[in-house]
Order: C-alpha cells, then sequence, then structure tokens
C-alpha cells in the first residue's frame, strides 16, 4: 500500500479569534474561513486528488465544499474525524479555565494527555480513533491522493500516534495546524511518512 493523505484543518470559526476550544460544538466559519474554503478548492483544482473525506462536524463539511465542487468528488464522512471533546473546557479559552481551576490547567500545561480537561475524551483515545481511521481510508485509496479535511487538536494528536512521538507532547512538537493549511502523509503498509507540514495553500496565507 501506498497513499497519499493531504490532511487540511478546517476554515477560520467565529471563535478561532480568541483561540477557544470549540471540540464537540457546532462552531461556524467566519467570513474569512469561508474565503480559506475557497483557498483550498482552488488549490486543490491546481493539485487533484481522487477522493476527500471529512469530520462529521459542520464546519469540516463546509470547508470541504469548494475542494468537492472544483473536483467533481462526493465527500465521505468518517465519524472518527471527528474533534475531540474538550470536556468543561468546551466553548472556553485555556486562561478562562485557568482561572477557575489553576491546578488543572497546570497539570493539563505539563502534560495534556495524562490530564486533560474534566469531562473530556481521553486524548490517547482520540489518536487511536484517528490514527485507524487514517489507516482505513488509506487502505482504501491504495495509491491514490486523498484529501482528509478535520480538526486541529485531532490531527496534531494523530501525527503523534503515526510518527511515533509521544502523544503528550502534541502541543510542543505540533503547537498548532493553520487553517485550511495542507499536511502531507505518505501512508505505506508499515510506515507512515510526513513529507510536509502546515503548507498554506496560497503564497500569502504563509
Amino acid at each position: 500500500m501506498s497513499t497519499t493523505l493531504l490532511l487540511a484543518r478546517h476554515g477560520q470559526t467565529v471563535w478561532h479569534a480568541e483561540n477557544r476550544y470549540a471540540g464537540v460544538s457546532d462552531v461556524a466559519l467566519t467570513e474569512t474561513g469561508r474565503a480559506q474554503a475557497e483557498a483550498l478548492g482552488r488549490w486543490a483544482a491546481a493539485h487533484p486528488v481522487e477522493a476527500i473525506w471529512t469530520s462529521p462536524v459542520s464546519r469540516a463539511v463546509i470547508t470541504a465544499e469548494p475542494v468537492c465542487r472544483a473536483l467533481g468528488l462526493t465527500p465521505h464522512r468518517e465519524p472518527d474525524l471527528r474533534e475531540c471533546d474538550f470536556g468543561v473546557a468546551e466553548g472556553r479559552t485555556l486562561a478562562e479555565f485557568a482561572q477557575e481551576h489553576p491546578k488543572a490547567a497546570e497539570a493539563f500545561r505539563a502534560d495534556p494527555v495524562a490530564h486533560p480537561f474534566p469531562g473530556a475524551e481521553d486524548p490517547a483515545a482520540a489518536a487511536a480513533r484517528g490514527a485507524a481511521a487514517l489507516h482505513r481510508i488509506a487502505a482504501a485509496h491504495d495509491g491514490e491522493r486523498v484529501l482528509v479535511v478535520a480538526h486541529n487538536t485531532l490531527f496534531r494528536l494523530v501525527l503523534c500516534e503515526l510518527l511515533r512521538i509521544p502523544v503528550s507532547d502534541y502541543r510542543r512538537v505540533f503547537p498548532r495546524l493553520r487553517n485550511a493549511a495542507v499536511t502531507e502523509l505518505r501512508m505505506e503498509t508499515t510506515s507512515v511518512g510526513l513529507m510536509s507540514l502546515n503548507v498554506p495553500c496560497e503564497p500569502d496565507e504563509a
């Protein structure tokens, strides 16, 4: 098996400016986010893919729509590509959470996998489900290029899982993925290669 997966985070949302945890919340794209989605569509027109997979969360589905139009493809939705549930931190910034739960915030900063937010999904479990989803997608599209549109934290966890980086280091190794930027993975039968990371789909977004 040899499949190229092109991972793209969804466009900017209304919570982006304040860096609020969206997680499983259904948060709308901003006008900037929609413009980023259109830019991703233009990028796809110049770098075609054979298939498109998305998270079922609307901000990812909407981000993929310009790509689908450009290439005439119907997207597949994969439930295991949904963003992590951030529990009590949903809708909050880390600073707001720290005001109410300073010790929990300190523990999260030290090791976000061993000490996730109260009520949150186990980050290691999220990494495993996301990685398994990408392996399934790669196996279903052997020899093809596939665009996968999903989420910032999920992708960072999955990158650690696939590249054999300690998952607890995801915030340090991958501080953030830019909205609508592209990360390329080469998925082989027994290995995964990182070909590029966080590449803007248009030069002025660098």
